[in-house]
């Protein structure tokens, strides 16, 4: 049988299995690539998950295919690799795609929005259901080709100098939050700030911001925060399983063979898992620390709930009136929605809820 054939019949799997992928892979081009990530090197999970992605690919390829990875700011600003990518500056970006949603409301869909899908469910969405490839349709207007590239988990609800009582107490508040939440925020009262994770310490120290949310207690923990606010707010209603992405610039990627091809894919899932793997196994052990240092943990209260949800149904509505993008993405997203609450509801919540009430 011809080799190529071979490659395409038996798929990335079997030509391991078969012991053919050095021969393979010697046969492509040594390449080098550069990846914008949006995200600092001392958040090792967040930013990390872009070093395994490149490691991966280099592993994959015997060396032949090297991806150097750059923190935010080191080739452009944190929250320029969209243009980046764009434009061709560099060949890939790690980030998180509601940063973006200044450029288009759909940039949200990919990420997270508020009260929408959670890590698991977005997951769904995006392999087995119509995400990824309505979301790729989306970004081909800015020449990008999306992987998922990592997920948090639900995340925390942010640091406050007093804890969030009622609505009333949202009101007024210059609260750091990244990106799409901040439609949402506005009519809560809140004045949202979209600054980038390594300026959110200053800014919270000096008063420029009177709140300030990132992840969770791994990543919060390095970054201070509970130095100079004390109270810690959950859950992160407009965060419940923001995905991370990589974004490949399209010429660069239809210039890859088709075995690179599948090893960008199967890198990319890869460093999807491991990131969320990285976060749950490192959050429980950093929150018990926080709890030492005097931090005071608070569930928001019911009417602030409440009162977010509608005006994230109310936004989501407008928007499905004067951006049509928005309206066919986030009609398939709402139904899958939907749907994967309804099984939740009778397997993983009752789960949940049972084993976290019991002495362990």
């Amino acid at each position: 049988m011809e080799r190529r054939s071979f490659v395409q019949g038996a798929g990335l799997a079997g030509v391991l299995a078969a012991g053919v992928a050095p021969a393979v892979v010697h046969a492509q081009a040594a390449l080098r690539w550069r990846l914008a990530s949006s995200f600092p090197k001392s958040l090792d999970t967040i930013f990390g998950a872009a070093e395994v992605f490149a490691t991966k690919v280099k592993e994959m390829t015997g060396g032949k295919f090297e991806i150097s990875v750059h923190a935010g700011g080191e080739l452009m600003p944190a929250l320029g690799v969209v243009d980046g990518v764009q434009n061709g500056t560099v060949e890939m970006a790690h980030t998180a795609p509601y940063y973006f949603f200044g450029k288009d409301e759909c940039f949200g869909l990919g990420c997270a929005i508020p009260f929408g899908l959670n890590s698991r469910q977005m997951t769904a969405w995006m392999y087995e259901g119509n995400g990824l490839k309505l979301m790729r349709d989306f970004y081909a207007k800015y020449n990008i080709v999306n992987f998922p590239g990592g997920n948090t988990g639900a995340q925390m609800g942010g640091w406050y100098r007093k804890p969030i009582k009622s609505l009333a107490d949202m009101k007024g508040l210059k609260f750091r939050t990244g990106g799409f939440p901040g439609k949402v925020m506005e009519r809560l009262g809140v004045i949202p700030q979209n600054i980038p994770a390594g300026e959110i310490y200053q800014s919270l120290e000096k008063g420029t911001i009177d709140a300030a949310e990132w992840v969770g207690p791994y990543d919060d923990l390095k970054l201070g925060f509970y130095k100079v606010a004390k109270y810690y707010g959950y859950p992160g209603w407009w965060e419940g399983g923001p995905q991370l992405d990589f974004f490949v610039n399209n010429k660069a990627y239809d210039a890859l063979s088709g075995e690179y091809k599948a090893i960008v894919a199967t890198a990319a899932s890869h460093a999807h898992v491991v990131m969320q793997a990285r976060y749950d196994a490192k959050n429980p052990a950093a929150l018990k620390e926080l709890v030492a240092n005097k931090v005071q943990l608070f569930p928001f209260s019911k009417d602030v709930l409440d009162a977010a949800f509608k005006a994230s149904m109310d936004v989501y509505g407008e928007l499905n009136n004067k951006n049509p993008e928005w309206k066919k993405i986030y009609a398939d997203y709402s139904a899958f929605r939907k749907e994967a609450n309804l099984w939740f509801r009778f397997t993983e919540a009752r789960f949940d809820s049972y084993m976290q009430s019991v002495r362990l």
